[in-house]
C-alpha cells in the first residue's frame, strides 16, 4: 500500500514540477513577446534582431522539400498569415504587379525594368532578395530602400498584429522571407504605388509571393541548375517550378533557353491558359547608329535587358499608357514553337531607363588606387561564366592601362548545397595569384552587425566549408600543375600551427598561381588584400597572426609593390554584401 501511495505521489510530484515548467515557460514566452511588441522607443536595429529571430532553420527547409508535392501546403499558409495581417487576397488584387522568376539574372531584369517605368514618371514599389548590407533594400519606393524610420513603423506594425492574432502557440510569426514578404505588401498598399516589380525567392510554384492572383505581366529570366534540394535535381524540373507563377490570361515572356527546358515552360503555360512569348535578342531593338547602353556591365545583361523591355512595355500597354514604342517591321520568326514578342522602337524612357539602371552586386566595378575590385554575386555554374568573361574582358582593359606588376586576387566564399568544385574550376582560367576564402561575416564580433547576422549555420560550419572550399582549389591546381611541370616550382608551405585570423591548410607542393589562404571574416580578409591601398578602407589595426604564414607575408610584399592590384569578389551575395559593406561605409547610414 505505502509503495503505491509512494508512486502516485512521486507521479504528482512529476506531475507538479511538470506545470511548473510549464507556466514558467509560458511566463518567458510572454515576456519575450511583449518586449518584441513593444515599439513606442523601438530602433531600426531591434527591428532588424527581431527579424532574424524568424530566419529558418534546416528543418523548415527539410519541411520544404516534403511539402513541394502539394502547393497549396505552402500557399494556404501564407494565406493564412497575411489573413492574419490584416489583409485578404482580393487586397493584393489592387497592386498592378510585374512578378518575375528565374535562374540567374531575374533580379537584373527586374532592377531594368522597375527604372525604366519610374522614368515614365511613376511611383514603383520593388522587392527583391537578398540584401546586401541592409535589410531594408529589399522593400524599395522609387529605387530607394525604404527608409529606417518607414521599415520600423511597418515592422512593428505588422509583428505586433501577428501577435495579437497568434493562435495560442508561444512561437507562431511566419518565417523571415515571408514575413518580409507581407511586410512588402503592406508597405505598397500603404504608400500607394502605382505598381510593384515583385521578384520570386526560390522557384515559383511554392514560392511565398505567388500568393498573388493577378499580375499585370509575368517573365521569367535565364534557367540554370540550382536550389536542386527545393527544386529538383534537372533543369526540366526546375523549368516546372517557375512556370508556377504563369496565371490564366495573363501574358508571360521568357528569354531564349535550351530546348528541353522551353518545351517544360510551353506545356505549363498551355496547361495554365497563359499567353507565352519569347523575347527576340536586344539587337533587334537597336539601330546601327544609336546601340543600346546598359547601366550593368556584361554581355548576359543584354537578355534580361530584352527581357525588361517587353515587361515594361506589356505592362504600359495594359494600363492604357501612350507613348509605349511603335512596331518596327520586322522579318524575325520563331524556331522555338513559340510565338515572338512584338520588336519595336525603345522609347527614350525605355533606353534612358536602360542607361541608369544600377544593381550593386551585380558586375559592379569599384576603382580604388591601385586597387580594382570586381563584385559579383554569381552562384551557378552559368552565372559563374557570364562573370569570368566580364572579369576577363575588364582586366584586358585594365592591362592597357597598366605599365608595371599585376596582381590577381580571387576572394571566394559559397553557401548551401553547391558544388564548389565546379565553380572554383571555372575560375581557374582567370590566372589568380592568390586564392582567398572567408565566411560571409564582415567581421568576428556581431555587434553592430544585425543585418549580416545568419542563425541558420553555426561559425565552426562556415570555416569549415571554407577549408573545403580552398582544399578544392588546391586540388584543382595540382591538377594543373601535373599538367604542366614548369608550374610546380612552389615551396612546401609551413605545417605549423597557425594563430589569429588566419588559417590554411597545409598540402603538397603547389603551382605560384594556386597560393591560398582562409580568413575568419571579410574584414580580414579585406586587410590582407589591400594593404592598406584602399583609401576608403580604413580597417583597425592588423590582428595578431595576420602575416604569420609565409604565403601571407610574401603576398604581402608583392600586393605592396603591385602597380594594380585586380580582385574579384565571387560566389555568394551575401560575401558581396559583405565587402560592399566595408568598402563603402555610407551604404550603411
Amino acid at each position: 500500500m505505502m509503495r503505491e501511495l509512494w508512486r502516485l505521489w512521486s507521479i504528482y510530484s512529476l506531475c507538479l514540477k511538470g506545470l511548473k515548467l510549464w507556466f514558467k515557460v509560458s511566463t518567458i514566452c510572454r515576456r519575450i513577446s511583449t518586449y518584441l511588441s513593444w515599439d513606442e522607443n523601438a530602433s531600426f536595429e531591434d527591428a532588424v534582431r527581431a527579424l532574424n529571430t524568424l530566419q529558418t532553420n534546416a528543418g523548415f527547409l527539410e519541411q520544404i522539400k516534403q511539402e513541394r508535392g502539394d502547393p497549396q501546403v505552402q500557399l494556404e499558409a501564407m494565406k493564412h498569415y497575411l489573413m492574419r495581417s490584416g489583409l485578404q487576397i482580393e487586397d493584393l488584387d489592387q497592386l498592378k504587379i510585374i512578378h518575375v522568376t528565374g535562374t540567374k539574372g531575374k533580379g537584373s531584369t527586374c532592377a531594368f525594368t522597375e527604372r525604366i517605368l519610374r522614368g515614365y514618371g511613376l511611383k514603383t514599389g520593388f522587392y527583391s532578395s537578398p540584401h546586401l548590407v541592409q535589410v531594408r533594400e529589399r522593400i524599395r519606393i522609387n529605387g530607394d530602400p525604404i527608409s529606417p524610420e518607414l521599415f520600423t513603423k511597418y515592422f512593428w506594425r505588422l509583428y505586433n498584429r501577428l501577435e495579437q492574432t497568434k493562435d495560442g502557440s508561444c512561437v507562431s510569426m511566419p518565417p523571415y522571407f515571408r514575413f518580409l514578404t507581407i511586410m512588402a505588401f503592406h508597405v505598397f498598399l500603404q504608400e500607394k504605388v502605382d505598381l510593384a516589380v515583385v521578384e520570386v525567392g526560390i522557384g515559383g510554384a511554392y514560392d511565398c509571393t505567388n500568393i498573388v492572383r493577378k499580375p499585370v505581366v509575368c517573365g521569367i529570366s535565364s534557367l540554370g541548375i540550382d536550389h536542386v534540394n527545393i527544386l529538383g535535381d534537372t533543369i526540366e524540373k526546375i523549368a516546372w517550378q517557375k512556370g508556377g507563377i504563369f496565371k490564366p490570361g495573363v501574358p508571360a515572356f521568357t528569354v531564349s533557353q535550351p530546348d528541353s527546358p522551353l518545351e517544360v515552360l510551353k506545356d505549363r503555360a498551355r496547361k495554365l491558359m497563359c499567353p507565352l512569348y519569347l523575347c527576340p535578342p536586344l539587337e533587334a531593338f537597336e539601330e546601327e547608329a544609336q546601340p543600346l547602353h546598359l547601366g550593368l556591365a556584361g554581355d548576359h545583361q543584354r537578355s534580361n535587358a530584352a527581357l525588361a523591355l517587353q515587361l515594361a512595355r506589356c505592362w504600359l500597354q495594359r494600363q492604357g499608357h501612350k507613348g509605349i514604342g511603335e512596331l518596327k517591321a520586322t522579318r524575325l520568326t520563331s524556331r522555338r514553337a513559340l510565338p515572338l514578342a512584338p520588336v519595336f522602337h525603345p522609347t527614350l524612357p525605355m533606353k534612358q531607363g536602360l542607361q541608369d539602371t544600377e544593381w550593386q552586386g551585380r558586375t559592379q566595378m569599384l576603382r580604388r588606387g591601385a586597387l580594382t575590385w570586381y563584385l559579383d554575386g554569381a552562384h551557378t555554374t552559368s552565372s559563374i561564366q557570364a562573370g569570368v568573361r566580364w572579369f576577363r574582358r575588364a582586366v584586358l582593359n585594365q592591362e592597357k592601362l597598366n605599365n608595371g606588376p599585376e596582381v590577381r586576387v580571387l576572394l571566394f566564399n559559397a553557401t548551401g548545397e553547391r558544388d564548389t568544385a565546379a565553380l572554383l574550376k571555372l575560375l581557374q582560367p582567370c590566372q589568380f595569384d592568390y586564392a582567398v576564402f572567408c565566411p560571409n561575416l564582415t567581421e568576428m564580433s556581431p555587434v553592430g552587425n544585425a543585418d549580416q547576422q545568419n542563425f541558420t549555420v553555426t561559425l565552426d560550419h562556415m570555416l569549415t566549408r571554407c577549408l573545403e572550399n580552398q582544399k578544392q582549389w588546391n586540388q584543382l591546381a595540382e591538377e594543373k600543375a601535373g599538367m604542366d611541370p614548369w608550374l610546380a616550382q612552389a615551396p612546401e608551405p609551413s605545417s605549423g600551427p597557425l594563430h589569429g585570423p588566419l588559417l590554411l591548410v597545409p598540402s603538397a607542393p603547389r603551382p605560384l598561381n594556386a597560393n591560398s589562404l582562409v580568413f575568419s571574416c571579410i574584414s580580414h580578409a579585406l586587410q590582407w588584400i589591400s594593404q592598406g591601398r584602399d583609401p576608403h578602407f580604413q580597417p583597425p589595426s592588423p590582428p595578431q597572426g595576420l602575416h604569420s604564414h609565409p604565403v601571407a607575408s610574401s603576398g604581402a610584399v608583392l600586393l605592396k609593390e603591385a602597380s594594380s592590384i585586380q580582385v574579384l569578389v565571387t560566389g555568394s551575395l551575401h560575401l558581396v554584401g559583405g565587402v560592399l559593406k566595408l568598402l563603402d561605409p555610407t551604404l550603411s547610414q
